[in-house]
């Protein structure tokens, strides 16, 4: 089966080579080699640490003020819907936000407006299984807040490829903007190993900016370790641990290492040394989620999303900072309204697209 994959890649007057023959030999002999291994994918370098950054911590979920969230969902199959939010004495939250959402199996699609003006929006593409294709856009009022950022995601068996773009541009007559590429392989069904490059160069009379970073992921049974290290010294680990069938529980750790005064020698000279821990733990009710974090800088965070009837969800935020004396509390209240027609359709067979987020 390696051999026909492989002999659709050759031209007719390669297939009888007999160097295109060993080579096509080595392949296809690695090739069962390593699926005999029954190796998983691993994710993407991006993600690396998503058990514990984006399951169990709270960090990009928190709020303060009030906020009210109206959604109005008109199709399941495909996926369309808009909503309305507005926010009161928040910070980060613009008063009034639109937004609409249409997903299929192949495409998805997001708009955000805002009161101030604010455009954002996010479209996503599956060419196939394997390979996807995301691009982001952010327009505002004002010179230098327009951003647009082109993802291509490569998804095998074994292994992630990604292709990053930010901001790229050949208009001053040369390349700018900044490029990331990463690439994230699985050698044992437990361990991955991966590396991520960085090309910038923010105009033509500025000089390029490279760096290379690396990372690990190691998963065990019903606990997940991964780290980092980047070129800028600075070092990212983090442990993920499931302890009941409701409870996971997370730590993550950042050190930086950077040139500066650190006080060492006579000079002055050294390096400065940087670093944060932060443990957090998540709690599955049967109608609601409790999330709660403390890192060593002081900060008490805690985040309640409680499901009071099925269109309706309230979450709490609050966040307390013991080294500065400084308290934040947010509440807000999700309302969700669907047509009569389209809560029938979903009893029925509600099968959601599995849209490319």
């Amino acid at each position: 089966m390696g051999d026909a994959k492989m002999e659709t890649f050759l031209p007719p007057y390669l297939q009888s080579n007999a160097i295109a023959t060993a080579l096509r030999d080595i392949y296809t002999s690695f090739s069962e080699r390593r699926e005999a291994l029954g190796l998983a994918n691993p994710g993407t370098v991006e993600n690396i640490a998503r058990e514990v950054q984006k399951d169990v911590f709270l960090t990009n979920s928190m709020f303060t003020g009030l906020r009210a969230d109206f959604n109005r969902p008109l199709s399941v199959s495909p996926l369309f819907q808009y909503s309305h939010a507005f926010a009161m004495g928040s910070q980060g939250l613009p008063p009034y936000g639109f937004s609409a959402i249409y997903g299929t199996p192949k495409v998805f699609m997001q708009g955000n407006l805002d009161n101030d003006g604010q455009l954002s929006a996010r479209a996503n593409y599956r060419w196939n299984n394997t390979f996807v294709t995301k691009c982001n856009a952010q327009i505002a009022p004002g010179p230098g807040q327009a951003m647009v950022q082109l993802d291509n995601d490569f998804t095998g068996k074994d292994f992630t490829a990604s292709l990053k773009s930010i901001n790229p541009s050949m208009i001053e007559g040369g390349l700018t903007g900044i490029f990331i590429g990463s690439y994230l392989q699985s050698l044992t069904p437990r361990l991955a190993v991966g590396l991520e490059a960085m090309w910038q160069r923010a105009a033509l009379n500025a000089g390029p900016e490279a760096a290379l970073s690396y990372c690990a992921k190691y998963r065990g049974s019903d606990w997940i370790v991964s780290a980092q290290i980047q070129a800028q010294g600075a070092i990212s680990t983090s442990y993920w641990r499931k302890l009941t069938e409701k409870v996971e529980a997370g730590v993550d750790l950042n050190l930086q290492f950077a040139p500066g005064m650190g006080g060492g020698g006579l000079m002055g000279s050294g390096s400065r040394k940087e670093g944060t821990t932060t443990v957090g733990a998540k709690y599955d009710f049967r109608t609601s989620t409790f999330r709660a974090q403390l890192d060593s800088s002081g900060r008490l965070s805690c985040l309640l999303e409680k499901r009071v009837l099925p269109p309706v969800q309230v979450t709490f935020a609050g966040e307390m900072d013991h080294f500065k004396q400084q308290a934040k509390v947010g509440l807000a209240v999700s309302i969700e309204v669907a047509p009569e027609e389209l809560m029938s359709q979903a009893g029925q067979n509600a099968t959601p697209p599995t849209v490319p987020f």
